[in-house]
C-alpha cells in the first residue's frame, strides 16, 4: 500500500510539473496585445490588407482597417484616432508608406502600445514626408505624378505595376491602380508635431525591392529612430506579396 501511495504521489508530482511548465510556456508565448489597427498609404486603399487581415484574425487578433480620406495629414490622423477609440485595450498600430507618417502622429493615442512601419515614412518632429523622399534619387520605375489642378497626386498607370507592385500579378496590380485613393499632395508637406516613435516601441520593415520609396531612405529613417529593423525581399506592397512575413513582425510587436 505504501509503495502504491508513493507511486501515486510521484505520478501526481509529474503531472503538476507538466501543467505548470505548459502554463508558463503559454504565458511566455501568448501575445500580450490582441488589437491591431492597419493604416494604408497613398495611391491605395484598405483592400490591400486583406491577406494580412486573414492571417492575423486566424491567430486570434482583433484587426481594424482604417480607410484614410487622404485629404490631409490631419484628416488621416483623425480617421486613425477614430479607429483607435473603438479598441478595447492596448493596440499595435501599423502603417504602410504614407501611412507611416500618419501613425507617427496618431501613435500618440493612449491605446497605442507599439508602432509597426511597413516600407513606410517615419518623420521626426517638425519634419515632413517630402523632405525624406528627396534624400535619395527615385527609381526609374517610380510613377508618382505631379499634383493636378485640384492638388491631387496620382500614380502613373504605365508605371504602377513595376513601380508600386512589382511582385504582384498584372491583374492584382491593375486592381490596386483602379482602387487607389485621391491623395491630396499637400499632406506630403505637412510637418509632424509630435513623433510617437520617440516614446513608443517601433518596428520597421524595409522592402528591399521597393521602387516607390528608396530602401536606403527606409533604412536611414529606422536607424535614426532606433527602430527594430526587419528586411524582407519584396516590392513597395510587401504586405501583400509577403503577408506572412509582415504578420510575423506585427506578432513580435504584440509580444514585446
Amino acid at each position: 500500500m505504501k509503495t502504491l501511495f508513493k507511486s501515486y504521489l510521484a505520478f501526481a508530482a509529474i503531472i503538476f510539473s507538466l501543467l505548470f511548465t505548459t502554463a508558463n510556456v503559454n504565458a511566455q508565448t501568448a501575445p500580450k496585445i490582441k488589437n491591431v489597427v492597419l493604416v494604408h498609404g497613398a495611391f491605395a486603399d484598405g483592400s490591400g490588407w486583406k491577406g494580412l487581415y486573414q492571417i492575423l484574425t486566424k491567430k486570434g487578433y482583433n484587426v481594424t482597417i482604417v480607410q484614410n480620406p487622404l485629404s490631409s495629414l490631419e484628416d488621416d490622423v483623425k480617421a486613425t484616432n477614430l479607429a483607435l477609440d473603438k479598441q478595447d485595450g492596448p493596440t499595435i498600430l501599423v502603417g504602410h508608406s504614407w501611412g507611416g507618417t500618419v501613425i507617427t502622429e496618431a501613435g500618440n493615442h493612449p491605446k497605442v502600445a507599439a508602432l509597426v512601419y511597413v516600407a513606410a515614412l517615419q518623420p521626426d518632429n517638425g519634419e515632413n514626408s517630402i523632405q525624406w523622399l528627396q534624400t535619395a534619387p527615385p527609381a526609374p520605375e517610380n510613377g508618382v505624378l505631379p499634383p493636378d489642378d485640384k492638388g491631387i497626386a496620382y500614380y502613373d498607370k504605365a508605371k504602377f505595376h513595376a513601380g508600386f507592385a512589382g511582385d504582384l500579378s498584372k491583374e492584382d496590380a491593375e486592381f490596386m491602380f483602379a482602387s487607389q485613393g485621391a491623395f491630396y499632395a499637400n499632406g506630403f508637406g505637412t510637418p509632424i508635431t509630435k513623433a510617437a516613435w520617440r516614446t513608443k516601441p517601433s518596428y520597421g520593415i524595409v522592402a528591399t525591392e521597393d521602387k516607390s520609396i528608396n530602401p536606403d531612405i527606409e533604412r536611414a529613417m529606422y536607424k535614426r529612430s532606433n527602430t527594430k529593423i526587419t528586411e524582407i525581399k519584396g516590392s513597395h506592397v510587401v504586405f501583400i506579396s509577403q503577408p506572412a512575413k509582415v504578420a510575423d513582425v506585427i506578432i513580435t510587436a504584440s509580444k514585446g
